[in-house]
């Protein structure tokens, strides 16, 4: 278990090869593990642990998942990896008893996240919570009061606050390169197919069901569900507008300079197929500010067409100019007039905006080298759940408007909604019995 110490050791990330350039600095002492766990490894979960294992001085030595093929398949990966096997456990509570452990990474379903964050969290150990942080806006701000109860770290992964360009990007807005910044403008799209009518059929020996649903209501088994399609169902999911939209939406709050907003409207549905899918599969969110500013996002599951010639991304639009940030860690900035004044290139790799994965593995890892450099003491998040859960507020009001049908007014000061009581009673969800959230 990592110690802090009164030294810090620079090193440049190199294991297999995954990290090679100087600006990916690693503090503290690679002698001493920081051990993780990591929850949920069908995909992303995976993803993070390959990454977390590749980062000197960092052990991947447990990892969580209620599906026992994909437990044992990660496993069996893991140590064909890093020569070590790793501890397996089905049931996150029991994984959190690990004295050794000094923090979890969880990607599991959207249901889960904020659930086992607390636990976590209750259990003295930091948090790497993949977007969104939560399935409510009530659970976040449920992880916002128990960090600092518990005086631990929880990072979100939006990873793009640890992109180096994006970083100067921000700064260059803030400095005024396109003059006032008064409105942004995010994009989403995809090419997902129809995921039909699922039966309801026995659950598979492999998978235990009834701890996948955990937090969340009961719902019968269905064939169409699991792994993936849990995102469509809002008894589990949130739908693309926090299963990717809280990307864009992070960033345009960030380039804008704002929190919470006044006004929020959405609207949209299920239009390119006629199936089970539940959450919107084409949708706008529209959100007005106090500093008299506003930004819009756009989600198009089920329509690629590449705008900006990429698949997602933002633009800043300011008095003087423009800025566009198409998806990664590039930029350009463009005179009135449409005048091309500035090109900046990513000197890490290229983003791949189609990978379902993230962003690539060089450019994810910054954000994960900052998790564990500041569990060493050595640095600060660049995505503390402070602010992580704000990025998760904006859109979970935007699908609150959706499925209401009404424009939101809010509270400035803390993105509460005001004078409708039914919109509210969306802030927070119905838990399964015994699995309640208390700080």
């Amino acid at each position: 278990m990592y110690q802090r110490r009164d030294f810090l050791k620079q090193a440049a990330l190199t294991g297999t090869g995954l990290l090679l350039s100087p600006l990916f600095s690693f503090s503290g002492s690679q002698n001493e593990k920081v051990v993780l766990g990591v929850v949920g490894t069908n995909s992303r979960g995976f993803y993070l642990a390959k990454m977390f294992a590749q980062l000197p001085g960092v052990e991947v030595g447990y990892i969580c998942d209620v599906d026992e093929n994909v437990l044992s398949r990660t496993i069996t990966e893991m140590e064909k990896l890093t020569g070590k096997k790793p501890k397996g456990f089905k049931d996150v509570r029991k994984l959190l008893e690990e004295k050794d452990l000094d923090a979890i990474a969880i990607a599991a379903p959207d249901h889960w996240h904020a659930p086992a964050t607390l636990m976590a969290l209750k259990a003295g150990k930091h948090v790497y919570v993949e977007k969104p942080c939560s399935h409510n806006p009530a659970e976040g701000e449920i992880l916002v009061a128990a960090a600092a109860k518990y005086n631990k770290l929880v990072q979100m992964g939006n990873q793009r606050r640890s992109f180096p360009r994006v970083v100067e990007a921000m700064q260059a807005l803030k400095e005024g390169v396109i003059g006032r910044v008064y409105f942004a403008k995010g994009w989403y799209s995809n090419a997902r197919r129809e995921i039909g009518v699922g039966k309801t059929v026995p659950v598979p020996s492999h998978l235990d069901y009834e701890l996948w649903q955990g937090p969340a209501p009961r719902m019968p088994y269905k064939d169409n569900l699991i792994h993936y399609n849990w995102h469509w169902f809002w008894n589990w999911g949130t739908g693309e507008a926090l299963n990717n939209g809280t990307h864009e939406i992070d960033v345009m709050r960030w380039g804008l300079g704002v929190e919470y907003p006044t006004k929020v409207v959405s609207a949209g549905g299920r239009f390119a197929f006629k199936d089970d899918w539940e959450t919107p599969d084409t949708q706008t969110i529209t959100f007005e500010f106090p500093n008299n500013t506003a930004m819009l996002w756009e989600g198009r599951s089920c329509n690629d067409y590449d705008e900006m010639r990429s698949g997602r991304g933002v633009i800043f639009y300011g008095e003087k100019g423009t800025m566009v940030i198409p998806g990664g860690d590039d930029y350009k900035i463009y005179e009135l007039g449409n005048k091309l004044k500035q090109e900046v290139k990513t000197n890490i790799q290229q983003a791949d905006a189609t990978n379902t994965m993230g962003m690539g593995e060089k450019l994810d890892s910054l954000h994960l080298v900052n998790f564990i450099n500041a569990i060493r003491g050595t640095d600060k998040l660049t995505a503390p759940i402070t602010e992580g859960h704000k990025s998760t507020l904006l859109p979970q009001l935007g699908n609150i408007s959706y499925r209401t049908g009404r424009t939101l007014k809010c509270d400035p000061a803390n993105g509460k909604i005001e004078n409708d009581a039914d919109a509210m009673k969306l802030w927070s969800r119905t838990y399964e019995k015994g699995w309640e959230m208390k700080l």
